[in-house]
């Protein structure tokens, strides 16, 4: 039983992290999966960030961000930012997994198979001291040597300063933005956390 409920909490576990981050707000609860966060800089100046996990490409981190700054915009009485500064930052992590093999060895009652396996500089290493979940304790499995993948995962940040304005968007102005047309092109887009 303690087996099952470990390999169910695992599976509660990895299901969560198997999707893209949604559009939610950042909160301790999020903070490994992503999502917006903002901060008043001036009265009509904020900072947005929006973060995603490994399953979360670029284009979506900077789509959710733009999101989030007409919602902001819209929510303060406005009606165009203006982003004053821009960004996209990435950070790349080395993820090194060992797949889980059933232990063929629990069917065998009480006897098992012992071998001696030699570990360089360590020597000698024997049976009772290996097994497919822990390996000889020199950090490496050399019986079933396809039960590792080593893959690297990127995750994107992208952080932006708006300037809130009301009235029209000036046409001379390339980086303001409608909210209510941001809103209105991008919501489309959007996924949200189930409920």
């Amino acid at each position: 039983m303690k087996h099952l409920a470990l390999i169910l909490t695992l599976a509660l576990g990895l299901s969560a992290c198997a999707t893209a981050t949604p559009y939610q707000p950042l909160s301790k609860l999020s903070e490994q999966s992503g999502g917006f966060g903002e901060t008043r800089v001036e009265t009509d100046r904020w900072r947005v960030t929006f973060s995603g996990n490994s399953l979360t490409d670029r284009e979506t981190v900077e789509t959710y961000l733009l999101y989030r700054a007409a919602e902001l915009t819209l929510a303060q009485g406005y009606d165009v930012f203006i982003m004053a500064d821009r960004g996209v930052a990435s950070t790349k992590e080395k993820l090194v997994t060992q797949t889980l093999r059933p232990d063929p060895y629990w069917s065998m009652g009480y006897w098992r198979p012992a071998w001696r396996v030699y570990g360089g500089y360590h020597g000698w290493h024997g049976g009772p001291y290996w097994g497919p979940y822990w390996g000889t304790g020199l950090g490496y499995d050399p019986f079933w040597p396809d039960t590792i993948d080593v893959r690297t995962v990127e995750k994107f940040e992208a952080t932006a300063e708006i300037i809130l304005s009301k009235g029209p968007k000036p046409a001379n102005e390339p980086k303001a933005f409608d909210a209510k047309q941001v809103i209105e092109n991008l919501g489309p887009k959007i996924v949200r956390p189930k409920a």
